[in-house]
């Protein structure tokens, strides 16, 4: 395989999806064999089930993070961890990158480990299998930080992917349909900026704006790329 020397590129910008996650055996949302197909979502997974039943909703987000604990990152995550300066954009909610060492990632979707309150806007990181508290100080319900069905996506999280993305020289697809905007939209800005794009994922998206694209799994392929980086 070509390898790529990161020497001539001065802003790297990984963007994954599920498909990054599921090689170390994270569940998939709507993907064969997915949660979805499981749960519902609106039992689960929408603002109205949690006002609801807080609870129901709380104890499901426990499992989700117990079955993600079970799991770890692959050799494509401790690459991207082990190249100073590079950024991930992730539609992950799983903490899989940090796990494996990244500091820069920008979480489209949110955080399984993060919880926040509705009434103050308080935030807090809960890493643990089972939340410390479901109550924020204020005394109000604590719901997952997630981007939830029917939620509206962060506009300071998009617009600061957005400019991650539009600055980038080294575009890197990996693990993502490319099918759900308005994320699905990132490698024409990138292509547009200016960005050489590659995709890696078993089944490409057919996106034309990527100048190669290597079909693959990216806990196999990210280590052969980067190989002298």
């Amino acid at each position: 395989m070509q390898t790529i020397d990161t020497e001539n590129f001065s802003a790297i910008v990984f963007f994954t999806g599920a498909g990054m996650s599921a090689e170390s055996g994270v569940p998939t949302y709507r993907g064969k064999g997915g949660i979805w197909g499981s749960y519902s979502i609106d039992e689960y997974a929408c603002q109205k089930a949690f006002e609801r039943d807080p609870e129901k909703v709380l104890g499901f987000h426990e499992k989700r993070r117990r079955s993600v604990l079970d799991c770890e990152p692959h050799g494509g995550h401790r690459v991207i961890a082990g190249m100073p300066g590079v950024r991930v954009v992730t539609q992950n909610i799983d903490g899989m990158h940090q796990r494996a060492g990244s500091r820069d990632v920008i979480e489209l979707h949110g955080s399984l480990w993060r919880l926040r309150c509705q009434k103050c806007g308080s935030r807090k990181e809960d890493y643990n299998e089972s939340y410390e508290s479901t109550r924020c100080d204020c005394g109000n319900w604590l719901r997952p930080d997630i981007i939830w069905f029917g939620d509206m996506l962060d506009a300071v999280v998009m617009n600061r992917a957005s400019a991650v993305i539009a600055s980038c020289d080294l575009f890197i697809s990996v693990g993502t349909s490319g099918v759900v905007w308005p994320a699905a939209g990132f490698p024409d800005l990138a292509k547009q900026s200016g960005a050489y794009c590659i995709e890696i994922n078993p089944e490409p998206s057919g996106a034309s704006e990527y100048d190669r694209v290597i079909v693959g799994n990216a806990g196999e392929v990210l280590p052969e790329l980067f190989s002298e980086s």
